[in-house]
C-alpha cells in the first residue's frame, strides 16, 4: 500500500483495510484519507502516522529512550514474557499491541505462530520507526492509546497490552466479540533487588485491584500467570529497566547513576509480572 507522496505503508493488507480516520472514524483508503477529505502521512520507515492534536509532554518515549529499551529486549532479559504472551495466543490470528513500543513482543508472537497478523500502535514516532520494520507480518501507527484507536470496530480477535496506557472502552469496541485481551502488569517483588538498593518506588499495591476497576463493566477476568525469572543485568541495563516504569522519577538520573556505581556489575534482578487474560464482556 502506498499513499500519494510514495512511501510504502509496511503492513498486512487486512490491516491496512481496517485502519480508520483518527477524526471522524471513517474509513482511510490507500492513499490514507477519508471520505470526509482527512488526510495522512505514511512516514519513511512505513508506518501510518496516525496522531491527531496536541500529546502531552512526555507522554512518548524519545529517541535514545526507544534505542535503550530496545537493545534491552534484543538481550533477551524480558524473552519469558514474549513467550508466555506466544502461547495464550495460540489460535489468536489477528493480534494488536497497544503502546507496544518497538513491536518486541508482538514479533515474538507472531514469530511463533506462523498464520497470525499483527499491529503496534503507540504515541512515540521513534518507537513506531522500529516497529514498522519488527516483522514481515505486522506493521505499525502511531496513535494516542487515550484517544479513539484508529481501528474499525471489531477488527482484532486479540490485544497484548504489555506495561503500558489502557482504553478499556476502545479495547472493547476494536475487539471481536470471541476477543481476550492479554495485560502484563508487574508482580510487588518486579525488580525488588534494583529498587531496594537504589531507593525506588515500590510497586503499587493495588494496582490489581486498579487493573479490575479500570476494566470492569468491558471485561471478565478469565485467568491470571504469574511469571517470575533472574536476570543479570549489566549496570546500563538496569538504568533502562528501571527508566521504563515510574519508580525512578524521584531520583536524578546523577544521584541514580551515584548509587548504582557502588552495585556489583552485573546486578542480579528479579523479575515478576502477572499476565493476565480477559474475555469482552457482552
Amino acid at each position: 500500500m502506498t499513499n500519494k507522496t510514495g512511501p510504502l505503508l509496511r503492513m498486512p493488507a487486512s490491516l491496512a483495510a481496517s485502519l480508520t480516520c483518527p477524526v471522524c472514524a471513517r474509513p482511510l483508503d490507500q492513499g490514507l484519507s477519508c471520505a470526509h477529505g482527512h488526510s495522512f502521512d505514511v512516514a519513511r520507515e512505513g508506518y501510518a502516522s496516525l496522531l491527531t492534536g496536541a500529546t502531552p509532554p512526555g507522554s512518548g518515549d524519545s529517541r535514545d529512550m526507544v534505542a535503550a529499551r530496545q537493545r534491552f529486549q534484543e538481550q533477551g532479559h524480558y524473552d519469558p514474557i514474549g513467550r508466555a504472551l506466544a502461547e495464550e495466543l495460540a489460535q489468536r490470528r489477528v493480534i494488536v499491541d497497544v503502546g507496544g513500543g518497538t513491536g518486541h513482543y508482538l514479533t515474538q508472537v507472531l514469530t511463533a505462530l506462523p498464520d497470525a497478523v499483527g499491529l503496534t500502535t503507540d504515541v512515540s514516532k521513534f518507537a513506531a520507526r522500529r516497529a514498522a520494520r519488527a516483522h514481515p507480518r505486522s506493521g505499525a501507527v502511531t496513535a494516542d492509546s487515550w484517544r479513539r484507536l484508529p481501528l474499525a470496530d471489531h477488527t482484532a480477535d486479540a490485544l497484548i497490552n504489555v506495561f503500558a496506557p489502557r482504553n478499556a472502552a476502545e479495547f472493547h469496541r476494536v475487539l471481536q466479540p470471541a476477543g481476550v485481551l492479554l495485560v502484563v502488569t508487574p508482580a510487588p517483588d518486579h525488580l525488588r533487588e534494583p529498587r531496594e538498593a537504589l531507593g525506588l518506588l515500590d510497586v503499587d499495591p493495588r494496582k490489581d485491584e486498579r487493573l479490575a476497576d479500570s476494566l470492569g463493566g468491558h471485561f471478565d477476568h478469565i485467568a491470571t500467570r504469574e511469571l517470575r525469572f533472574t536476570m543479570e543485568l549489566a549496570h546500563e541495563d538496569v538504568l533502562t529497566v528501571v527508566g521504563m516504569g515510574p519508580s525512578a522519577r524521584h531520583v536524578t538520573p546523577e544521584e541514580l547513576r551515584a548509587r548504582l556505581a557502588a552495585l556489583p556489575d552485573p546486578f542480579t534482578t528479579t523479575a515478576s509480572v502477572r499476565v493476565q487474560t480477559y474475555r469482552r464482556s457482552e
